[in-house]
């Protein structure tokens, strides 16, 4: 699902390529054949498990098509967008993150297919562990127990297809979302996934009242999610920031990439 916090890019036409020290700003200029400046403004943290690196991915393509009139289709941004993500995460991509980054809303992915889900009005507490981490390490490290113990692992991954599937069932009921949001978090702990400073703000915001909390991401590090009675949002904020991390009261965005009036 989108959250509110945003990645602006402004691209200008230029004679010369100016290389963005990111992977993958400079893959989407290589990708659409151009040569640009590119200006970053990103309200969402880095390597933390929000999804960052798609957004930076799409705003840049969005921004490139409109400033050299590409005529792309929203549909063509996100395969795009997910192309290079794939590329320089050397295959360990998914195309969840640039798809929501692209139309927004909640989607749920399942192989190639795509389905937009109903808008709800979760009000969601994130917390940022501030502690730094790799997606394809992260990713790597759990492929490879995968493959040492996958009597154990796929019972595993099976149970969070379910739990997920179970929850888009129940997404105007926030009690049980929080419920399986908890069952969700123990599964991916069971593969590896967790961290003791994610497990020490998700403690804390279950204690605060969230109805359920887990990691966001690859974990290891970087963020987690909880969803709260809306009259608690500043104290679960608050149990977290206790914790020596970074607190954002946050909800759903419904709008994907688009241009700025101001830009």
């Amino acid at each position: 699902m989108a959250i509110r916090p945003r990645v602006f890019v402004t691209v200008r036409k230029s004679k010369t390529a100016h290389h963005a020290r990111s992977p993958y700003i400079d893959s989407c200029f290589d990708e659409m054949g151009v040569r640009g400046s590119v200006y970053v403004n990103s309200q969402l943290p880095s390597s933390s498990g929000l999804g960052s690196s798609a957004a930076v991915t799409v705003a840049t393509l969005a921004a490139i098509n409109d400033e050299f009139g590409k005529n792309l289709t929203m549909e063509e941004i996100a395969a795009i967008a997910y192309r290079i993500e794939k590329k320089v995460q050397k295959g360990r991509a998914s195309p969840t993150d640039t798809s929501v980054s692209t139309f927004g809303g909640i989607v749920l992915i399942t192989g190639t297919q795509r389905r937009r889900l109903p808008p709800q009005n979760l009000p969601l507490v994130i917390g940022n562990s501030l502690v730094s981490h790799s997606t394809a390490k992260m990713v790597e490290k759990v492929a490879e127990f995968r493959k040492k113990n996958p009597d154990i692992c796929d019972p595993v991954l099976d149970a969070i297809g379910a739990v997920s599937l179970c929850a888009i069932r129940n997404l105007n009921n926030n009690h049980e979302l929080g419920r399986l949001m908890d069952t969700n978090h123990a599964l991916l702990e069971a593969l590896g996934a967790g961290h003791p400073v994610l497990s020490r703000l998700i403690l804390a915001a279950r204690a605060a009242g969230a109805y359920g909390a887990k990691l966001t991401g690859a974990g290891g590090g970087g963020c987690m999610i909880a969803i709260c009675p809306k009259h608690l949002k500043s104290r679960v904020a608050g149990a977290i920031e206790a914790c020596d991390a970074r607190a954002l009261i946050t909800t759903l965005d419904t709008e994907g990439v688009r241009k700025e009036k101001d830009a």
